[in-house]
């Protein structure tokens, strides 16, 4: 018998009850026979009839009620030993194989043309969503660098002029790299652009996203670990079916790190035509993993993140950032922070000075939901990389939950797991609880890292499931956030099963600075006593 069970249900143990109020699940899970049989006691039972005499009916009505209470306190903890305290999926794929599609495929192939455009790309190019920054490249000369645009499909009223360089990594050298802003747009509108000179030209399109608005609906896509094999192709085309608006990137772009000399800068652009067909269209929210740092003292390269910092730009100085590594965004109702897991972050660090200010000027007026992304995630069961981001913990959960944060997003473990509400601040070296615990202030913590790269699936979760986490999976796929209104976003993750998009996990994220409320509560309240009291009634009579 397979019960779909609910997470936001509270059951009697507090530290299930904190863990389990975030979410609606939809996951199955399998009942024991001790359960299956408390459910068909409870089902099958009714109350006894009437005795004639009344002296009897109190008796048998408190009777009644004592026995149902009993069964329904068996079922209720019977649901939390076989579901809510955590999910391991026992689901395991037909894996296509976790190598690199060859380079003469037909999803790297270069537009015709002499010198036409080439790995076109978007991201956000100011703080609140009016500009984006178009970036591509040309194979044989610079040519033109200008992106011509304008409200009608070859109809291009408005012209932004970029700039254009070239760099040399080793014994590789890049082609004409052109990054143009296109600002002073209108919000929730189409427009089309067009790149290159003459017949070599190209034409793309996008969107801009609506104003800033608290009640805002939008939709975003989350992709980790991505790389460039047939895993990350089907990944990338299921993202693009779910409609998503934008692409919150958790680091790990191309896996050119795993190819040596002139091979490293060839694996670059057969990324960046790889995703070209989604990434011209939306934008990116881009962040660096350990696969772009790229330290190779034996090609005589030590400069970390060369290649991914001249390729892929982000609106830094928008945001007061020294660095293009960390910075943030706001996008219709979100408010969006990315960090950089390998930059220095302790306290007087660029970073931490940055992020200190930025949390003060995070207005949840405007832009409830506050959505953080970085790479190595702070809580994982998996083998891999296992505490690689307790550094990052010790340094800014505190924050995280002082400030509310609705959720974080990271990689760099290849496979999926979703936390419950939990943190280790009260921990130091001393004192304190040494252990995650239940805290409603705390955000819930996501591990996407499973694009389809070439290092294949971490496979080995630790055992047993620890209490913080609610659902993992070592499979590839990709998540989507739809945010519905400053109180409820609908997220889901989307399994890549043989071929197909499967959504695994769901569930309704309450927002923390607005679905977290006194009259919320008050609601709640109300209606767990008209629930009580219809039970009651129904014993009664």
């Amino acid at each position: 018998m397979d019960l779909v069970y609910v997470s936001s249900f509270s059951p009697t143990s507090s530290k299930l009850r904190s863990y389990s109020s975030q979410t609606i699940i939809t996951h199955k899970v399998r009942l024991s026979d001790t359960t299956r049989h408390n459910l068909r006691l409870t089902s099958e039972y009714s109350p006894p009839k009437q005795p004639p005499l009344a002296c009897n009916i109190r008796y048998k009505q408190r009777g009644s009620m004592l026995v149902e209470l009993l069964l329904l306190s068996s079922v209720l903890l019977s649901c939390i030993s076989n579901g809510n305290a955590g999910v391991t999926s026992g689901f395991v794929r037909n894996e296509w194989p976790s190598v690199d599609i060859p380079l003469d495929n037909e999803v790297f192939a270069v537009p015709k043309g002499y010198n036409a455009p080439q790995q076109v790309h978007i991201t956000q190019g100011d703080y609140d969503g009016k500009a984006v920054i178009v970036s591509w490249i040309t194979p044989d000369e610079p040519g033109s660098n200008k992106v011509r645009y304008g409200l009608s499909e070859g109809k291009y009223d408005f012209t932004a002029e970029g700039t254009v360089q070239n760099y040399t990594f080793h014994n590789y050298k890049s082609g004409y790299i052109h990054q143009c802003l296109v600002d002073s747009l209108q919000y929730d509108t189409k427009y089309y652009y067009e790149i290159g000179d003459g017949d070599s030209s190209r034409s793309f399109w996008f969107q801009t996203p609506p104003p800033i608005d608290p009640d805002a609906p939008y939709k975003f896509g989350i992709i980790g670990d991505l790389g460039q094999t047939y895993n990350s192709l089907s990944t990338v085309e299921h993202c693009m079916q779910t409609g998503a608006e934008t692409i919150l990137f958790v680091g790990d772009l191309s896996y050119a790190d795993r190819y040596k000399y002139h091979d490293v800068g060839v694996r670059w652009d057969s990324w960046g035509r790889f995703v070209e067909r989604i990434a011209a269209y939306r934008p990116w929210i881009w962040s660096a993993g350990n696969h772009e740092i790229e330290y190779f003292p034996y090609m005589g390269e030590v400069i970390p993140f060369r290649n991914y910092l001249q390729r892929y730009p982000t609106p830094h100085h928008a945001c007061q950032s020294s660095s293009p590594l960390w910075y943030s965004v706001r996008r219709a109702s979100a408010h969006i922070i990315v960090l950089s897991s390998y930059s220095p972050f302790v306290k007087y660090t660029p970073q931490w000075e940055w992020l200190a200010q930025e949390f003060k000027r995070v207005d949840r007026e405007k832009t409830p939901w506050l959505i953080v992304l970085m790479h190595s995630p702070i809580y994982n069961s998996n083998d891999a990389h296992f505490m690689e981001g307790e550094s990052m913990r010790v340094v800014f959960e505190s924050w995280f939950c002082r400030y509310k944060v609705d959720v974080i997003f990271a990689g760099h473990v290849h496979a999926y797991e979703r936390s419950y509400r939990i943190s280790n601040i009260k921990y130091n070296v001393s004192s304190g609880t040494s252990y995650p615990v239940p805290d409603k202030s705390a955000p819930v913590y996501i591990t996407v890292g499973d694009g389809g790269n070439q290092e294949g699936l971490a496979l080995r979760f630790r055992d047993p499931q620890p209490d913080y986490s609610a659902f993992r999976e070592a499979s590839y796929g990709h998540s989507t956030l739809e945010i519905k209104n400053k109180t409820h976003a609908l997220y889901h993750w989307n399994r890549n099963d043989e071929g197909k998009r499967v959504q695994t996990d769901s569930f309704v994220l309450h927002n923390q600075y607005w679905g977290i409320n006194r009259r919320r509560r008050k609601l709640k309240k109300n209606y767990l006593h008209s629930v009580l009291s219809g039970l009651s009634m129904n014993m009664m009579f």
